[in-house]
Parts: C-alpha cells; structure tokens; sequence
C-alpha cells in the first residue's frame, strides 16, 4: 500500500482578536451567530439534535464558499466535541458540493491578553483526506485564507 495515500492533509489559521475570550466564545460557539464572522455564510439552518450537543448536525449555505462550478456552496456538518470549559469544538464536513466531505476541523480559543488588554487568539484546524484531483498545497493554501478571514472578521462583531 502507499504511504501517501493514507496520509490525511492538515493545515491551520490562527489570527488574534482584540477582544475578551468569553465574548469570542458566545459568537462561534453559536450557530445563529456564524453569518456574523463567516461572510460567505448565506444561511445555516439546524438538521438534527440540539446545538451544542454532540451529534448535532446544521446545514451551511454560501456563495463563493469553495472554488466550484456549482452557483451556491453547501455543506452539512456535524458536531463531534464541544468543550465550553477549555473554549474548543469539532465539527466533521459529512457530506456537501464542495469535495470536503469527512474534513475535520477544530476552532480553539485562548485568553491572549495582556496589559489590562483583552484579546483572544483564534486557532482553526482542520485535516481532511486527499482530494483526487486537487493540488494538495494550492488547498490547503486556500481554506488557510478563507478561514483566517473568517478569524479577521470577529473583532466586530464579537466587541458588540
């Protein structure tokens, strides 16, 4: 067997935001609140369970989410961990159009102030399986900018 085939691909954005971990939590912890940090949300509605549970399953709707040809983007996700007391939670893409199916990604806060300062460094993981077809660094690259993006979007809506 090759070893190349079994190797998952990984990646991380990591970004600091001015403002307290607690009110960064209650913004990306929340899926009523994702379309205020993630601008290539168009909607995300509630599937199955109770969100914040794991299991709970919520279906994401963009444009432009992922470079496709398919006009509007769209993923379902499952909620696999959630850890409210070290600010941490991981959701599986299951199924979508954009190729990602089984990625796993987690999105970690951490108390980053200093001085009487409030700030929050953001850390967002993900790994997935190869993508046939994809170039795997040209990918990784990307969902790099598009999730540091979503990680530079915060401080709005989060200081609010």
């Amino acid at each position: 067997m090759d070893g190349q085939a079994t190797c998952k691909w990984r990646g991380t954005a990591s970004g600091v935001v001015s403002a307290p971990v607690d009110r960064v939590w209650e913004l990306v912890s929340a899926t009523s609140r994702l379309r205020e940090w993630m601008p290539m949300v168009e909607s995300c509605t509630a599937v199955a369970g109770d969100e914040g549970v794991p299991g709970y399953v919520r279906l994401v709707r963009g444009g432009l989410m992922f470079p496709q040809q398919a006009s509007s983007s769209w993923v379902r996700e499952r909620l696999v961990a959630m850890d409210h007391a070290s600010r941490s939670y991981t959701y599986v893409m299951e199924d979508g159009n954009v190729g990602l199916a089984g990625s796993r990604n987690t999105i970690s806060l951490f108390d980053y102030g200093y001085g009487g300062a409030s700030a929050t460094l953001v850390v967002w993981s993900f790994e997935m399986e190869p993508v046939d077809g994809a170039n795997q660094d040209a990918l990784l690259d990307y969902l790099r900018i598009l999730y540091k993006s979503c990680i530079d979007t915060i401080p709005a809506s989060a200081c609010c």
